[in-house]
């Protein structure tokens, strides 16, 4: 049985051009790959996505001032073309949960999934906001399952140690496949 037959939900974190597309510096190079598997868990997942975004704050208080000091490309509004979620998962109708947070888990994301008990992660980055996610959701009593080849981190090597730390958290995290997900053997 899979996870789409026992009602998990899906949560397309941060599929969005500034993660997606060269020249933005946060662009993943294995962003083909995570889109890839992404787009098989949307289809098989229904109606029941939902997709996040990541936007810059309008104005970056503590920590966050540093952090934008060093990615003044990104001090753009929120409805700027680069934070759009791409084209190519057609989000639209779907549902959006939008936040100035790398972690998405929240109680906005929480409504969005109906309290679900099992949630499926896919999306970028690995390393930064599919992790800023499962943690918090699982702290929260989610079961989390991040589809690993449904994900990309800024490298390679960022993507494993992130599914590495992920893997510390079973079997309140697990890392798994898109097969898997769906139910293959």
């Amino acid at each position: 049985m899979s996870l789409v037959d026992d009602g998990a939900w899906l949560v397309v974190v941060d599929m969005q051009n500034v993660f997606a597309h060269p020249p933005s510096p946060w662009a993943s190079p294995d962003y083909p790959t995570a889109l890839a598997g992404t787009r098989r868990l949307v289809d098989a997942f229904g109606d029941r996505v939902v997709f996040t975004r990541y936007v810059a704050p309008a104005e970056p208080e503590g920590a966050w001032r540093a952090y934008f000091a060093l990615w003044p490309f990104a001090l753009v509004p929120p409805d700027a073309p680069l934070y759009d979620l791409v084209d190519e998962l057609d989000p639209a109708g779907r549902q959006v949960v939008t936040r100035t947070t790398f972690g998405k888990w929240g109680p906005e994301l929480d409504a969005a999934t109906h309290g679900a008990a099992d949630l499926v992660l896919a999306g970028v980055s690995t390393d930064c906001c599919v992790l800023s996610t499962a943690l918090p959701a699982a702290d929260a009593g989610r079961r989390v399952h991040v589809a690993a080849d449904a994900c990309a981190g800024a490298s390679r090597a960022d993507h494993e140690r992130a599914l590495d730390a992920m893997r510390l958290y079973a079997p309140l995290v697990e890392v798994t496949t898109t097969a898997a997900v769906l139910g293959a053997p």
